[in-house]
């Protein structure tokens, strides 16, 4: 069922001028919830929003996908964004972000919050408050975020 709303999501949303950023379907306090996060260059508006879940909600009514009630939610991926590659590390150069390791680095810190100044396969580095670097390998990266 995921592989078909990616699919149809993937084929709808570049005739909008957006990207699809994540999908999601799982069961909360109120009962499944189908969630799809779509982007745009110059931010998500409640009208893109709103078109994605009228075409995405005929689509799931002709195709019959989901056998039980749910909810569809279509938005952003949000101001502080997960950063979750290389290339989404690039798109953001310049911006402040928060990024969490798995183990801590030389200094004993696991949390480090700065400007991305440089991105390469291998890692991303921040620029930090006291104007030091902070270089951490994509691989050591428990979670990273847009930081505001």
């Amino acid at each position: 069922m995921l592989d078909a709303v990616t699919d149809f999501a993937h084929s709808l949303l570049p005739e909008m001028g957006l990207e699809l950023f994540d999908v999601q379907f799982r069961k909360e306090g109120h009962g499944w919830v189908l969630r799809l996060f779509i982007d745009h260059p110059e931010g998500v508006s409640l009208e893109h929003c709103e078109k994605v879940s009228r075409e995405l909600s005929a689509f799931l009514d002709v195709e019959d996908l989901i056998g039980h009630p749910y909810h569809l939610e279509v938005s952003s991926p949000g101001m502080d964004r997960p950063l979750r590659s290389p290339a989404e590390f690039a798109h953001f150069l310049g911006r402040q972000a928060k990024i969490k390791l798995h183990e801590a680095a030389a200094d004993g810190r696991k949390v480090f919050i700065g400007e991305i100044v440089a991105v390469d396969d291998e890692a991303a580095t921040l620029k930090l408050e006291n104007g030091l670097t902070a270089r951490c390998p994509h691989k050591q990266i428990n979670k990273a975020r847009l930081y505001i």
